[in-house]
């Protein structure tokens, strides 16, 4: 028999034959019908259903058994129940080990997702904040191409006031529709990515909610776990529930748990580092956009430059004719009225040369005669007449170059305006205005 101080650590097996009261035995008394009996008439009153000393210690040795194996049976029985009692101590003590075991594990399994979700979040919100900086540099960059669209605009406009010959298409105006049409490309650039950067940054907060909601049912449980693992056997907040003890059809497998958080921490990954290569771009198209902007702007203003010059030199060429053609309508003028006083100087020999003429025609009779003196007077009227005409002739000759070298003096002083009015236009309106163009660190959006 086991002692009662001994405890088990296996089960015993069960027994074959449930315990149960053994059932009484019928004992069957012999009638004394012998030579010997008390049948007899005479004793039949003092003798009738007694039983014989054997039948006495017979049934005296059954009850001996009966008791000795009835106190077996209830030492065996409070041995086993003792034993049982002990068994179902140790295994309810190591069944709630082995249980707040579990529940320890889980919670380090908890609180390993709970960090790791928790490194995401925050690294996504601070990836969210960078972005966010890189869309703001996207907004300033595209508000810093307003200027200088604004600039290439009224530049074409104010060169359109240029006067002919100088309203020409000319290298200036190439290098300003080049420049409008390439900050066009670079706002509808900006504004594409800036609908990118908007579009990632919601994806982000997105997934930042989705692993919030992942971490905050994550200290929940964490929280119900550790109040689960306290719970001891002393504790006074503790009862039956017994519909708890059954599985939710919704309740997922540690896999299925671990997958949602890593899936969960998967996609966030995968966002954030989407976010870091549109950051990337986004800071290599401003760069390029700045870039691609001054050097626009540096080649329009050698443009300018380069035409201002071309303008000042046309400028000074028709200044220095207009200076010689001035001075060449007053040589004329001068020798116009030298031809005129020349004419006029005529006048006195012709009017001596006829007057002679007139006189000796009055000569009587044979004096007419046709003499040398005749002859030499009428060489000199036709010298003379000869001499005028030429004169008059060179007069008129000097008068239309006259008047030709006033049409190119008025050609020239109008030509002189024009380029003054184009040299205006480009330099003190267009290349004055084009001062004002942002600096790279504003197209940039740093400003």
């Amino acid at each position: 028999m086991a002692q009662a101080g001994v405890l088990l650590t296996k089960e015993p097996a069960p027994q074959a034959v449930p315990a149960s009261h053994l059932p009484m035995k019928v004992y069957e008394m012999a009638l004394n019908t012998g030579p010997d009996s008390s049948s007899g008439l005479a004793t039949a009153g003092f003798h009738t259903a007694k039983y014989l000393p054997a039948e006495w210690y017979q049934s005296n040795n059954d009850l001996y058994h009966e008791a000795s194996t009835g106190c077996e049976q209830g030492e065996r029985g409070r041995t086993e129940a003792k034993e049982l009692a002990e068994r179902a101590a140790a295994t309810a003590q190591r069944a709630q080990q082995d249980c707040t075991a579990s529940l320890g594990q889980r919670l380090r399994d908890i609180h390993f997702w709970k960090a790791e979700l928790q490194k995401e979040i925050e690294e996504l919100d601070a990836e969210t904040g960078l972005l966010a900086a890189q869309k703001l540099r996207l907004e300033r960059a595209l508000d810093a191409t307003e200027v200088p669209y604004a600039i290439a605009t009224d530049n074409l406009q104010c060169r359109e006031r240029r006067q002919p010959p100088d309203l020409v298409s000319d290298e200036v105006e190439r290098e300003l529709l080049k420049e409008a049409e390439l900050i066009r490309n670079i706002q509808e650039l900006l504004k594409r990515t800036l609908m990118q950067a908007a579009n990632q940054m919601r994806l982000n907060r997105d997934h930042k909610e989705v692993c919030e909601m992942d971490w905050s049912d994550k200290i929940e449980t964490y929280n119900i776990d550790d109040k689960c693992g306290r719970y001891s056997n002393q504790s006074t907040n503790i009862q039956f529930h017994p519909s708890s003890v059954k599985f939710e059809e919704s309740a997922s497998t540690p896999e299925t748990w671990a997958k949602f958080s890593h899936d969960n921490i998967y996609r966030a990954e995968r966002e954030k580092l989407a976010s870091i290569n549109l950051r990337a771009l986004i800071d290599n198209i401003l760069h390029d956009v700045s870039e691609d902007l001054r050097m626009q702007c540096a080649a329009v203003n050698e443009a300018f430059a380069k035409r201002c010059e071309e303008l000042d030199d046309a400028k000074h060429k028709l200044e220095h004719h207009l200076k010689k053609i001035l001075k060449e309508i007053g040589d004329q003028e001068a020798n116009i009225a030298a031809l005129k006083q020349a004419i006029k100087d005529k006048e006195a020999p012709m009017k001596v040369a006829q007057t002679r003429l007139y006189d000796r025609s009055f000569r009587p009779n044979v004096e007419l005669c046709r003499d040398e003196a005749q002859f030499r007077l009428t060489g000199e009227v036709e010298e003379l007449t000869e001499s005028i005409e030429s004169l008059k002739k060179k007069l008129l000759e000097s008068e239309q170059s006259l008047r030709n070298l006033e049409d190119t003096r008025m050609n020239l002083e109008k030509e002189i305006a024009v380029k003054t009015n184009s040299i205006f236009i480009d330099r003190q309106k267009c290349m004055a205005h084009r001062t004002h163009y942002p600096v790279v660190l504003k197209l940039a959006g740093y400003q």
